[in-house]
């Protein structure tokens, strides 16, 4: 879920075209948390991922995300890196830049009960996948970056370091992104002015054009 903050660039309103009001409220729509709605706070650009394009992709990764190690890179209302851990994904990490979202995702986490899945930090997005520790640490990384930065190329190739062979990375941005040299395309959609793209990592032989 991206955020009106970018961890790198002083926001502005993002072109009409690409804007989606968000709800004051999502909802968790499968696993041991379904139906428990996360709040969304009243922020510039704060784009929530509707429940229609978070049922399509666990359908394409599967219901059951036991032991699925996740990064929700761009946390925002954490709506994806939640939804992963109420369907067994854990450890799940959420990191969020900005500090008053940072406090809403501790209460949800709270209200949960899932501190002991559900890590928090506060950060820069791309400087977290960045770090040695992160390379190789994740079998899923969700990335809804703030879309007036055009940050979707630099983030897609620093998460490709966080997931092994195997390793799968999910994309919202406003337009059509190409996979680059050791990333698949596996499946892709469009909702309204949002595109969201399944990114598989491959061997560098099996290399070929997005699908």
């Amino acid at each position: 879920m991206s955020t009106a903050r970018d961890p790198r660039h002083p926001r502005s309103t993002r072109p009409a075209a690409a804007t989606r009001h968000a709800p004051h409220e999502v909802r968790i729509i499968g696993g041991q948390w379904k139906r428990t709605p996360l709040p969304v706070a009243d922020a510039a650009g704060l784009r929530p991922t509707p429940s229609r394009v978070r049922e399509t992709l666990f359908n394409w990764l599967g219901q059951d995300l036991s032991g699925w190690r996740v990064l929700d890179a761009f946390a925002g209302s954490g709506a994806l890196g939640l939804e992963a851990a109420s369907r067994g994904a854990g450890p799940v990490w959420l990191v969020e830049r900005d500090a008053g979202l940072l406090r809403s995702l501790q209460w949800v986490v709270l209200k949960l009960k899932a501190a002991d899945v559900v890590q928090l930090r506060q950060g820069d997005a791309l400087a977290w996948m960045r770090q040695p520790q992160a390379q190789g640490a994740y079998d899923l990384v969700f990335l809804d970056p703030p879309f007036e930065a055009d940050l979707f190329d630099s983030a897609l190739t620093a998460a490709q370091g966080c997931v092994p062979e195997g390793g799968w990375i999910y994309l919202e941005a406003p337009r059509r992104v190409e996979a680059g040299p050791g990333l698949q395309l596996r499946r892709s959609g469009q909702a309204g002015a949002v595109y969201f793209h399944l990114f598989q990592r491959v061997a560098a032989a099996a290399d070929a054009p997005s699908a």
